[in-house]
């Protein structure tokens, strides 16, 4: 199965394992599902970074970098991805999810993540 980690869950992943539920440990640590981060994601750690408003236990390169070792690949946006957002209801006005639900809906992907404002939409989501 192709799974999309929300931002908080790739930050737990990497820094608090035992903040997510066994059900999303089980899916990460299961070699046959592949696992993705989108760049939307990287994009809000980032600017939260700067913002002061994150804390990582490293930086978010070597962290990114451990985690493609680890088989969570990167999840590239595209002008379909962007183009898609005009189809979702705004149930949710936060950007970086939006863009992360527009590629699960697009790419098939199930979202691993503990936002219920997820469920709103027409995607997948464990948890």
């Amino acid at each position: 199965m192709k799974y999309i980690l929300d931002t908080h869950t790739f930050i737990w992943w990497n820094d608090d394992p035992q903040l997510l539920s066994e059900k999303v440990v089980a899916l990460c640590e299961d070699p046959s599902n592949k696992l993705f981060v989108s760049l939307a994601s990287v994009w809000e750690m980032q600017i939260k970074l700067q913002l002061k408003k994150l804390k990582l236990s490293a930086s978010l390169e070597s962290i990114i970098e451990q985690q493609q070792a680890n088989n969570i690949e990167l999840l590239t946006l595209t002008t379909q991805h962007i183009l898609n957002l005009s189809t979702l209801p705004m149930h949710h006005k936060d950007p970086f999810d939006r863009l992360i639900i527009s590629q699960a809906n697009m790419d098939n992907a199930i979202l691993l993540s503990a936002d219920k404002n997820f469920e709103l939409y027409d995607v997948k989501v464990d948890w």
